[in-house]
């Protein structure tokens, strides 16, 4: 198999298919040289396209606006063509005759080592023969290996979204605001660890907590004062959220 791409989602795919016996990988394409560091073995790395070969299984471990454009350069049309993709449709890879998707849910950073073993795998093909095939080799790297169709991928994509880019959005606001004001942002971790390890145990809407939903106006004004403009607009709009969805009046 190959991989075109060398981002982050692609870094991590060779460092697992790398290091996975079961698991050949032929080759891993960048048009730009520099940004195959991470590969070690310089026989793997690729400049052209024409240099993949024939290999059993393709992926596209590229931006999402990137699929469609880099698919048509593709001289080989024969082998089974998969993205990597939350966002986009299965159809996207319709021109080949055999094509699905892999998308693993999760973060990926080229520095931050990830266990591809606890990370959901959901997949989608085009025929069942496509399928399973797809089924047996996510599950070389994955124990939680899941049948996602390209809508309800597309939801869980957005979902993504907003607990983890958004979420660290605000982490950053956070970061800032203590830089701001002499204080280490290592003093939230462990607040910011109790309040994912909650919902081990309890759904989002009752590990709620804070001023909004006690609708602690006092606090809430404090707050807004210490605020810069760009920042008054999140807080009071993630306020308001949290009041409407807990029956709360600002």
């Amino acid at each position: 198999m190959s991989i075109i791409g060398a981002g982050n989602l692609a870094s991590h795919l060779y460092r697992t298919f790398i290091h996975n016996d079961e698991i050949q990988l032929e080759k891993i394409f960048s048009r730009k040289a520099g940004r195959l560091s991470f590969v070690q073995e310089n026989e793997l790395k690729s400049h052209s396209l024409e240099e993949l070969g024939d290999p059993d299984i393709i992926f596209l471990a590229v931006k999402d606006e990137a699929i469609v454009e880099v698919a048509q350069k593709l001289s080989i049309k024969n082998g089974f063509f998969v993205h990597c993709s939350g966002g986009n449709e299965l159809k996207v890879l319709s021109e080949f005759e055999n094509h699905g998707v892999f998308y693993p849910l999760q973060t990926f950073s080229k520095d931050k080592r990830i266990d591809f073993r606890n990370i959901p795998i959901c997949i989608e093909a085009n025929s069942e023969e496509n399928l399973q095939k797809l089924k047996d080799f996510a599950s070389l790297v994955s124990e939680k290996v899941f049948e996602v169709d390209s809508e309800k991928r597309r939801a869980l994509h957005l979902a993504a979204v907003f607990v983890n880019n958004f979420t660290n959005h605000l982490y950053t606001i956070a970061s800032d605001f203590c830089s701001e004001n002499g204080i280490p942002f290592d003093i939230l971790k462990p607040l910011m660890k109790e309040t994912v390890s909650k919902l081990d145990t309890l759904p989002p809407y009752s590990a709620q907590t804070g001023p909004a939903i006690r609708n602690d106006k006092k606090t809430i004004m404090a707050h807004m004062e210490m605020l810069n403009e760009e920042h008054k607009k999140i807080y009071k709009l993630l306020t308001a959220s949290i009041q409407k969805i807990h029956g709360k009046e600002l």
